[in-house]
């Protein structure tokens, strides 16, 4: 049990020293504002204010956990070591930086609350975020961090041990479009053989054809490949399916289909189902709540996971939601277009309000790499040197590894070539030397 001594505990304090400390590290923190009890403890322990009351192990504290509401963050990142660092802590202090106030910074998300500029579908983006800005963004920075000061706390109670987390990998396959031509009705099929006509696509034409006429498999019917690796792993995959309204950019199988039922119920036998809330349930509340009951009467039991179209997040609102409707998990948090750690960490944290200062019980699972991120490198030697370095920095802290790809990614379509390749190189990684 690690005591900290603090000359206020407040929830800010209590949630990141939570994080780093149980969540990363695996050790048990507790607080106190009594020097006399502090003195007592005969265990790990640390002062966490502004001046050292004695030789104990101090760190001196930022004012930003003590704080209330968003303010103007004075923000400096220097290089420290391997890494980066912000919030200098001073001589006295055992670490240069202030990273419990660092890390409450990146996970929090207090920058997203802030004035910045959104991309066409108003997400955040990897450009504006301080990690891109500062070339941090392909390291998980706050477990590196906890890594830090768990080698202070080594270095001075060497007798201390310390329990030891595993690497492991959380895959996650999103289907927006279960099927590129099957079940989609009488109306969007006439609709997509003419427009094949119109735009002279007489391959797609003739694979449509081929595919509603019991022929040929489906382009994006990967699901038996899917559930096949599933078989051999001894992880579980989280599957997202859209069961929302069709829409210009929602355009999945109708929730009401027989077949698409029994899929999602397969799915289900083998991995976890969670909700891919559709484009306008992410601000509606009502819609997301019938598309979570929807779900739930399909795999007949409380949703546990959900995550967004397009990967969007309206910060709050979109968690708010979440925990008004009791849904423990979510998935939405990371970068369309970059590879790197949106919240600076690679391992699940919970989502903290800062309108309410109050931890949720909302868990955050942020992805690190979407099948997308992958196509800006040409050759596929590229895409696997990508893959193993973002393997590898999680490796390095013991985290949780969470790529999200899609059903269509391993189709046979060229511009996913390879990428069962690459999806096995994942899977196999925890077994990896």
């Amino acid at each position: 049990m690690l005591l900290v001594y603090t000359h206020k505990i407040t929830p800010r304090v209590k949630y990141v020293f939570k994080h780093i400390c149980t969540r990363i590290l695996g050790l048990p923190v507790t607080f106190t504002t009594t020097i006399e009890e502090f003195i007592a403890h005969d265990s790990l322990k640390i002062s966490y204010t502004k001046q050292p009351l004695s030789h104990e192990i101090f760190i001196r504290s930022h004012h930003l956990l003590f704080e209330q509401g968003l303010s103007d963050v004075d923000i400096n990142v220097q290089n420290w070591e391997d890494t980066k660092g912000f919030f200098t802590a001073g001589d006295k202090s055992v670490l240069p930086y202030d990273i419990f106030a660092a890390s409450f910074y990146m996970l929090s998300r207090y920058e997203e609350y802030l004035p910045h500029v959104k991309d066409d579908y108003s997400r955040f983006t990897a450009e504006e975020s301080l990690a891109y800005k500062h070339n941090f963004l392909q390291q998980p920075i706050v477990d590196i961090w906890a890594y830090k000061f768990k080698k202070i706390l080594q270095e001075n109670y060497p007798d201390f041990q310390f329990a030891t987390k595993q690497y492991q990998v959380i895959p996650v396959i999103d289907v927006p479009e279960a099927f590129t031509f099957k079940n989609k009705g009488l109306m969007r099929s006439f609709g997509g053989t003419l427009h094949d006509l119109v735009s002279f696509k007489f391959k797609r034409l003739y694979t449509r054809f081929s595919v509603l006429f019991g022929f040929k498999r489906d382009t994006y019917d990967t699901f038996k490949y899917i559930l096949n690796k599933q078989k051999q792993t001894k992880f579980k995959f989280v599957f997202f399916f859209l069961i929302g309204d069709y829409s210009t950019y929602d355009k999945n199988i109708n929730i009401n289909k027989a077949q698409f039922v029994s899929l999602i119920k397969q799915v289900s036998d083998y991995s976890i189902v969670g909700l891919k809330a559709s484009y306008f349930a992410i601000s509606n509340f009502k819609i997301l709540k019938q598309e979570k009951e929807k779900l739930e009467a399909v795999i007949n039991t409380s949703l546990l996971a959900s995550r967004n179209s397009f990967s969007k997040l309206n910060l709050p609102e979109t968690y708010r939601n979440l925990v008004e409707l009791e849904v423990p998990e979510d998935y939405t948090m990371g970068f369309v277009n970059h590879i790197g750690f949106r919240a600076g960490t690679c391992t699940p944290f919970f989502f903290y309000d800062l309108d309410y200062e109050v931890q949720t019980p909302l868990k955050i699972y942020s992805y690190h790499l979407l099948d997308y991120a992958l196509l800006k490198n040409n050759s596929l030697l590229d895409k696997k040197k990508v893959l193993n370095q973002v393997i590898n920095e999680i490796k390095k802290v013991n985290g949780s590894f969470i790529p999200v790809f899609h059903n269509y990614t391993f189709s046979d379509v060229e511009r996913w070539h390879g990428f069962k390749e690459l999806f096995n190189i994942i899977i196999d990684s925890p077994n990896d030397a």
